[in-house]
């Protein structure tokens, strides 16, 4: 009975100073916080930079599309996408670019549909009903806009499409897409360096 109370008493000692150290408690804290904190920094970073592609990406936007009013701007699309393009790869090297132009004769044109004869009232074109091809390609289409910059007093809608991998793959890690697109558009009106073309649609009926 003695011994057992003699081995109990070290036991009982090693125990409470066990229970005591600290040592090593930092380590332990910083390992089970450290995947949270680099989450929320690198996460941050993340979306910074979306912010300053988006931010970079509607600047130059904005100025290109002003320059492209112009009676100039009808034979320099072409370097003004350059110069756009440019200045992405600044933030972004290897993010790829689209660029899209539509003009149509009015603000109240914009994304509009081609007139079509609903024939059966169901309020959508069918394939069998006649339609009016304002932008002359022959077919129906839900938005009547010609490709290109118009002409004169036209009302032009510039899109510049940025798609770029993310820095970080925490996108990835919980599922989402690996890449980030970013649309930018703006919409503006050429300036009255001539007479405005008129516009006349062709009736077809398939």
């Amino acid at each position: 009975m003695m011994a057992h109370c003699a081995l109990h008493r070290p036991l009982s000692a090693l125990r409470r100073r066990l229970l005591r150290d600290q040592r090593g408690v930092s380590a332990i804290e910083f390992g089970m916080t450290a995947p949270i904190l680099f989450l929320v920094v690198f996460g941050s970073l993340q979306v910074s930079q979306g912010y300053y592609v988006r931010t970079v990406l509607t600047g130059a936007v904005n100025a290109a599309a002003r320059k492209s009013t112009l009676q100039s701007g009808q034979t320099e699309s072409t370097t003004l996408d350059q110069l756009v393009a440019k200045q992405i790869k600044n933030v972004m090297p290897t993010a790829s670019i689209t660029f899209t132009r539509r003009n149509y004769a009015e603000f109240s044109n914009v994304g509009m549909p081609e007139d079509f004869t609903d024939t059966n009232k169901n309020l959508k074109y069918d394939p069998t009903e006649c339609f009016v091809d304002i932008n002359g390609n022959g077919v129906w289409d839900a938005d009547m806009g010609k490709t290109g910059l118009g002409g004169a007093n036209d009302i032009v809608v510039y899109t510049v499409t940025v798609t770029y991998r993310q820095w970080f793959g925490f996108a990835k890690m919980f599922g989402l897409p690996e890449f980030q697109t970013v649309p930018q558009t703006t919409i503006l009106k050429n300036q009255p360096f001539a007479t405005q073309a008129t516009r006349t649609g062709n009736s077809i009926c398939p």
